[in-house]
């Protein structure tokens, strides 16, 4: 399963606050269209099928093929000055 580091952890609650998401939104991470890359999005909850991760209040929705992709990963997240976001994902040790 994915997990989230503390900078992670405090970059997506930020995020999911500041678009002023419900307490039950979270950062969702979906397949493409084309199925070759990963967006990310703020969600209002999960869907259905997204497997949920949830750690220290941060909450991650991964549609089934992120799922998959980052079940064994480390998401680490960080803020620029300029407002930009930069997600790494990490093999997990």
């Amino acid at each position: 399963m994915l997990t989230l580091t503390e900078n992670a952890q405090q970059v997506i609650t930020t995020i999911v606050g500041g678009a002023e998401a419900p307490q039950t939104g979270g950062l969702r991470i979906a397949s493409d269209a084309e199925g070759q890359g990963l967006n990310v999005s703020v969600a209002n909850a999960p869907e259905a099928s997204d497997q949920v991760v949830e750690q220290a209040g941060a909450k991650v929705f991964l549609d089934a093929s992120a799922a998959l992709a980052l079940d064994d990963k480390v998401l680490d997240a960080s803020s620029q000055p300029d407002g930009r976001v930069d997600f790494a994902v990490q093999q997990a040790a």
